[in-house]
């Protein structure tokens, strides 16, 4: 168990360490607790949701795995999520899906509306956090053909339509009620499993649905709207109707966020390479903080080079301002609330680490072309003690140091978690 006098003798040696390069770590650590994180609760039942928990994952979802203690009910999946957040210093955000509606009543996915996330607004001011929303466009009978928003055929067009309408009320709803923004993020399914003769008209069609859902304008202080792209996906291989150009091009005339799924991408491309170009000429961004495993498997997030080169980008272009950042993956082979412990702090981890660098000074060099001074003095902070900073940031948040926090969830599982399994 880390000792208080130890992290903090440790801190202080790295505080002055830190301070030879010109970087103040205090400061550093009052930025990072600024960053709220949107935190997806599907990692929690392995996204199930409450409408139809039934109903086979489609839309080249799934999840494998079968560790116990999965979350049945919202009861339940509030309480692990609270357990989570308990582990991750600061306050952060939720994000939910259509699914995940609580309502004594059986509705379809066009029929549920604000009143149907009462007990989730009930939840998150208890918790003093925000909600994020995604209308959900998988994982049910009108998913024809692998077609949502771009099908050929009108009557599933405007079954989608009626969802994507229905969560901007529920998004705006969260707005107004938590008094923090709401973003709202469109991700659909739609495409061809083989080479299609046209690939221009489903574009079209996708357009058209979309700019029916937006018609109506609400405030932006409590809702916005992310439209997010993709490489491909299981089913339809050869040709994504909503690929990342597509929705680049949407999201700068519509004036609405791009959404970067680190895992729609392909595995050798630098997703942080996006930020810089996409957004002098757009609104902001909302990320999806992923792990893909040579495709889009969404494997829980750590602390590994891609991530570094988000978090880099991102700290040193100044774009926290404009930048929503959300977590998405999901392991049924390990304890689920672990899981998304492991990938906030390891998402925190490398903000920290960002902003732990003397970024005025290296881009002065860098404007004087003194790159010689650039790569020392990037090589060397890999080596700084940057960890002591974290676990004093930790300390300061009020939540476990190193390992600790395993402590808990081994207690919770044994105590909570398993007991779900043995009724």
């Amino acid at each position: 168990m880390a000792k208080t006098e130890e992290v903090e003798k440790a801190y202080n040696l790295a505080k002055e360490r830190y301070a030879e390069l010109g970087v103040d770590t205090d400061k550093a650590m009052e930025q990072l607790k600024k960053v709220k994180l949107s935190v997806h609760c599907w990692q929690g039942d392995d996204i199930h949701g409450f409408l139809n928990p039934n109903q086979e994952l489609t839309g080249g979802i799934g999840v494998s795995g079968n560790y116990p203690g999965i979350a049945r009910t919202p009861d339940q999946l509030t309480g692990d999520l609270h357990e989570a957040l308990s582990l991750i210093p600061g306050k952060h955000k939720v994000q939910l899906h259509t699914i995940y509606a609580v309502t004594d009543k059986k509705k379809d996915f066009n029929e549920v509306g604000p009143e149907d996330f009462k007990y989730w607004v009930d939840w998150a001011k208890q918790e003093g956090i925000g909600l994020d929303m995604n209308p959900t466009f998988f994982s049910h009978p009108m998913v024809k053909n692998n077609f949502t928003l771009a099908s050929p055929d009108k009557s599933v067009r405007d079954y989608w339509i009626e969802v994507g309408k229905k969560s901007r009320e529920i998004s705006n709803y969260f707005g107004k009620e938590l008094g923090q923004r709401s973003v709202n993020n469109f991700w659909i399914p739609d495409g061809f499993k083989d080479n299609p003769i046209d690939k221009q008209s489903p574009r079209e069609r996708l357009i058209q649905s979309l700019d029916t859902i937006f018609e109506k304008k609400y405030d932006e202080n409590n809702t916005i709207e992310s439209v997010e792209g993709k490489l491909f996906g299981t089913g339809i291989e050869s040709y994504t109707v909503g690929s990342h150009l597509f929705y680049n091009n949407y999201a700068i005339s519509r004036g609405k966020l791009w959404t970067i799924d680190a895992g729609h991408w392909h595995p050798t491309e630098d997703v942080s390479d996006k930020f810089s170009a996409f957004l002098p000429f757009g609104k902001g961004l909302m990320l999806h903080v992923s792990r893909p495993v040579r495709w889009d498997s969404d494997h829980v997030v750590i602390f590994d080079d891609a991530l570094t080169r988000i978090t880099r980008s991102l700290v040193r272009d100044n774009e926290l301002s404009r930048t929503n950042i959300g977590l998405d993956f999901f392991d049924a082979t390990i304890n689920r609330v672990a899981a998304w412990v492991v990938g906030a702090r390891a998402t925190q981890k490398a903000l920290l680490q960002a902003m732990l660098a003397p970024i005025d000074d290296l881009k002065k060099a860098e404007l004087n072309f003194d790159f010689t001074k650039r790569l020392a003095v990037t090589e060397e902070l890999k080596s700084y003690p940057f960890g002591a900073v974290w676990d004093e940031f930790c300390l300061k948040n009020n939540t476990p140091v190193g390992t600790d926090w395993l402590n808990n969830i081994h207690d919770y599982e044994q105590k909570v978690q398993f007991l779900r399994d043995e009724k």
